[in-house]
Order: structure tokens, then C-alpha cells, then sequence
């Protein structure tokens, strides 16, 4: 199955909003377990105040996975700057 990564830009601002969904935005990874291969925040230059998030997902096209991604509950709290959402090659597994 094909693999599809979002990359997602936290507003400015926006650390209560992550916080307050962040349980929600867990529930919703697991429920597309196994599916998600890997997935997580970016942080900011501290090295630990999140500033966005980079998910990789298995979906059938493209088109799929940004359905699947606009079920994410950040997305549905107004977390997200912007977001991008690409086929993805994972050449380098280890």
C-alpha cells in the first residue's frame, strides 16, 4: 500500500490548542494502527516546545489519506498553520 506523509505547522500560538487535543489526536493514531508507520512533533530550536507534527500513513491514494488526515483532531481544533500532504518514497528503513 502506498505511504503518505503530512507535515503540519502549529499556528502561533497554538500550544494550549495541542495540548488540549493532544489526547484525542493519540486516540485518533491508534485507531489507524498499523497503518501508521511513523509519527510524531517537531520541535522548536529548544529541542522541546512542539511547533508542528510529521505523520507517515499506508492509504490507497492520495486522495485517502488526506481524508485520513482531515480526521486528525488537531486539524478539527484549528491547530494547524498549514499542512502538507505528499507521497512518500521510505527508501531507508533501519
Amino acid at each position: 500500500m502506498p505511504l503518505f506523509a503530512l507535515y503540519g505547522l502549529d499556528k502561533p500560538g497554538a500550544l494550549d490548542v495541542r495540548k488540549e487535543t493532544r489526547q484525542a489526536h493519540l486516540n485518533w493514531i491508534a485507531s489507524l494502527a498499523p497503518r501508521v508507520k511513523i509519527a510524531g512533533p517537531m520541535l522548536a530550536d529548544d529541542g522541546a516546545t512542539p511547533v508542528g507534527s510529521i505523520m507517515v500513513i499506508e492509504a490507497d491514494s492520495l486522495e485517502a489519506a488526506k481524508a485520513e488526515y482531515a480526521g486528525d483532531p488537531y486539524n478539527a481544533a484549528g491547530l494547524w498553520q498549514s499542512t502538507s500532504i505528499r507521497p512518500f518514497n521510505w527508501v531507508v528503513k533501519q
